[in-house]
C-alpha cells in the first residue's frame, strides 16, 4: 500500500476529477476511480499506474442509480486503505427554474446532493473510527453568488458548502481533515453536457483545469476548510466569514426585530 494510502475519485474519468487523479497519482496516492465511463477509467488507469507506479483500481458506477451508489458505498467501508475521498462528481444545468425539465432537476439533486452526503458520511465514519482521512466536497462558487446561475445547480453547491462547513465541526477534532472547493468558471466538459455554450463567457472568467486543481491541493496542504482558486485576496472571505458571524446573537431571539412590530 502507499504510504499516502487510497484515494477514492468520484467523477473520475475527465474533467476535474481525471485531473485530481493525475495529480494524487504523482504525489503518491494509489487510486479507486469511480465512474460511468468504464473504458475512459480503464484507460487512465493502465496510464497513470505505468507512469507513477502507484495501484490503480477502478469502478463502473452511475450514482444516480440507488444500486450504484450502495456499491461505491460499500467499497468506502470495507477498504481500509482509502483515506482520502474527492467528492468531485456532478452535473450543471442550464435555464429557468419555471422552464426546467423537473426529472433532469431531480438528476441533478441525486447526484450533487444525494450521492456526495451518503458518501461523506460513509467516509466520516469510516475516517473517524481510524482517526485519519480527509474528505474533499466540490462546490463552486456560486454557493456564494446564486444569482450568477442556474437556481437548482447553485442550489446544489449551496448544500455542499453547508454541509462541509458543518461536517468540519463534526469530525476536526477526529483527525479528520474537510475541504470545500469553490472552483468558478473552469475549462471542462460539464457545460456542453449542460447545453451551455463556453465559448460565450467572457475568457477571463475562465480557469484551465489544471490550474484550478493545483490551486485546491496548495489550499488542502495548508488546511483550508474553504478553498476559492481565484480569489486573489483570502481577506475577502475572511471578512464575509466574520460578517457572518456577526449575525449569530441575533439570528434566534424570544422577540421579533422592532421593525416588524407595529
Amino acid at each position: 500500500m502507499s504510504k499516502y494510502g487510497k484515494a477514492l475519485i468520484t467523477g473520475a474519468s475527465s474533467g476535474i476529477g481525471a485531473t485530481y487523479a493525475e495529480r494524487l497519482a504523482r504525489r503518491g496516492y494509489d487510486l479507486l476511480l469511480v465512474a460511468r465511463d468504464l473504458a475512459r477509467l480503464q484507460e487512465m488507469a493502465a496510464s497513470l499506474g505505468a507512469k507513477y507506479g502507484v495501484k490503480v483500481d477502478v469502478l463502473k458506477a452511475d450514482l444516480t442509480s440507488k444500486a450504484d451508489l450502495q456499491t461505491v458505498e460499500d467499497r468506502l467501508r470495507t477498504d481500509a486503505e482509502i483515506r482520502l475521498l474527492v467528492n468531485n462528481a456532478g452535473v450543471a444545468s442550464n435555464g429557468t427554474l419555471a422552464e426546467a425539465d423537473l426529472e433532469q432537476a431531480e438528476r441533478l439533486i441525486q447526484l450533487n446532493v444525494v450521492a456526495l452526503t451518503r458518501l461523506a458520511a460513509v467516509a466520516a465514519a469510516q475516517f473517524s473510527a481510524a482517526g485519519r482521512g480527509a474528505i474533499v466536497n466540490i462546490a463552486s462558487v456560486v454557493a456564494l453568488a446564486p444569482e450568477m446561475f442556474n437556481a437548482v445547480y447553485s442550489a446544489s453547491k449551496a448544500y455542499v458548502l453547508s454541509l462541509t462547513q458543518t461536517l468540519h465541526g463534526e469530525v476536526a477534532a477526529k483527525g479528520v481533515q474537510i475541504q470545500a472547493v469553490l472552483p468558478g468558471v473552469t475549462r471542462t466538459e460539464i457545460w456542453e453536457r449542460s447545453g451551455i455554450d463556453g465559448s460565450k463567457l467572457p475568457a477571463e472568467m475562465i480557469m484551465e483545469v489544471g490550474e484550478m486543481v493545483d490551486a485546491a491541493l496548495a489550499g488542502f496542504d495548508q488546511g483550508e476548510l474553504v478553498t476559492i482558486p481565484s480569489l486573489p485576496d483570502a481577506a475577502d472571505w475572511q471578512a464575509f466569514v466574520a460578517a457572518r458571524g456577526a449575525l449569530g446573537p441575533n439570528l434566534s431571539r424570544n422577540s421579533a426585530a422592532q421593525r416588524y412590530k407595529n
